[in-house]
């Protein structure tokens, strides 16, 4: 399995797309509806598009505050130029993060994209009163105690009587955060079957076995819409999996979401299984931070979360480089960059470091006045990985449109 890492802007605009071989990119299909063009996504494969800022300044309550402005044009003008993603994940209410603007350019009755936002940044995209308000939902903040607070989506099988993959997205926020820019988002991608495995046996699910959903209003979903309510409790299988090697091969897998047959449907519910996780079955694994935050607060996702779904070491960290200060009030630590990041890059034993949200921008107003940054470079980055437990880590720096393939 891989992900392809695509990096749209030189800030920390990046489409991920996880599939389950070689990936092989979208194709567009014959026919248009309105401004958006349609794309066929092979098989099990599961985008997220994430903090889209494509063109136009980006203005914090007033430009005269912060009037941010890219400072080399994103490579693609419009988001109907890619394929319409699986998830729209959206770390924070800055508007650099959540673009009002950019966020326009997303189809607002899609039957495939949901919008996972930070709370407050989910509250300003309601705001804006122009997508469906079934296809906006808020992250929870992630606790090993509250299996809800994962969000679950199912990927369909491939063949026929295989079993399903699963992709997470979890919350990780740091605690007495001024500027409220400091957290961390968990994503983790179990691809669904895609070969016969003749050394084992699999069922297809039956009828019995899967579960309904329901919304907060208790009315069964239309087709290809999201449901976030807790599932009746299925039955459990013993489906197999393709499997790859695991250093947490002893590790049993949490209980985890019933599913329902389409993309859209997400569960933040794990009170049941409904797939028996075999072991040795592998799972990619993503930390974005681009703010960056303590790595005490992750400990515990990593710890339980990533652990029980073998979904270490950590397949890729998206985290600044650079470190950026303001005064303390004007927010204190902006981005935590290297220092912050390595402890994060070696304690899950990252096998990639991708550079996030370190553009130069064009930057303006009150808020930037004091600023101070002091940047690292790929070398130095590498260089201090050497001298703890992290000299394995490759460490990447994406020019726009740049794109890079990690394999499992």
């Amino acid at each position: 399995m891989s992900l392809t890492v695509k990096h749209l802007n030189g800030d920390t605009t990046f489409l991920l797309t996880f599939a389950p071989n070689d990936f092989t990119p979208a194709s567009p299909l014959e026919s248009q509806y309105g401004s958006y063009q349609q794309y066929q996504q092979p098989p099990g494969t599961f985008s997220i598009l994430v903090d889209p800022w494509i063109s136009g300044p980006s203005t914090m309550w007033h430009p005269k505050f912060l009037l941010s402005k890219h400072t080399s044009p994103s490579c693609v003008q419009n988001l109907s130029h890619i394929p319409e993603p699986n998830v729209v994940l959206i770390s924070q209410d800055k508007p650099d993060h959540c673009h009002e603007a950019t966020l326009r350019q997303l189809d607002p009755t899609s039957p495939v994209t949901t919008i996972l936002a930070e709370p407050a940044a989910a509250k300003r995209i309601r705001g804006f009163k122009f997508f469906n308000p079934e296809i906006v939902h808020s992250l929870r903040v992630y606790s090993e105690k509250k299996p809800d607070s994962v969000i679950r989506f199912y990927i369909p099988p491939v063949i026929p009587g295989g079993t399903p993959g699963e992709a997470t997205i979890s919350l990780i926020l740091a605690k007495m955060d001024v500027a409220g820019t400091h957290n961390a988002i968990g994503i983790t991608y179990r691809p669904p079957q895609t070969t016969y495995n003749p050394s084992r046996s699999f069922s297809p699910r039956s009828p019995s076995s899967q579960s309904s959903f329901y919304r907060v209003s208790q009315l069964p979903p239309a087709p290809q819409k999201s449901a976030l309510t807790p599932p009746e409790s299925p039955t459990r299988q013993n489906s197999a999996m393709s499997t790859t090697s695991n250093i947490f091969s002893n590790s049993s897998g949490p209980p985890s979401s019933t599913f329902s047959a389409h993309h859209r449907t997400i569960s933040s519910s794990s009170s049941v299984t409904s797939t028996t996780r075999l072991h040795g079955e592998k799972a990619l694994s993503v930390i974005y931070s681009p703010h960056g935050v303590d790595y005490s607060l992750i400990r515990a996702y990593a710890s339980s979360h990533l652990v029980a779904t073998a979904a270490l070491p950590l397949t890729l960290l998206l985290h600044s480089f650079d470190r950026v200060q303001n005064p303390w009030w004007l927010g204190g630590n902006i981005a935590a960059g290297l220092p912050g990041g390595i402890e994060i890059a070696q304690n899950l034993m990252a096998k990639c470091w991708i550079s996030a949200h370190d553009e130069d921008k064009d930057n303006s107003g009150l808020a930037v006045m004091s600023i101070k940054t002091r940047k690292y470079n790929k070398q130095e980055v590498s260089g201090m990985l050497r001298q703890g437990k992290g000299s394995n880590v490759d460490i990447a720096n994406l020019g726009v449109g740049a794109e890079i393939v990690l394999k499992a």
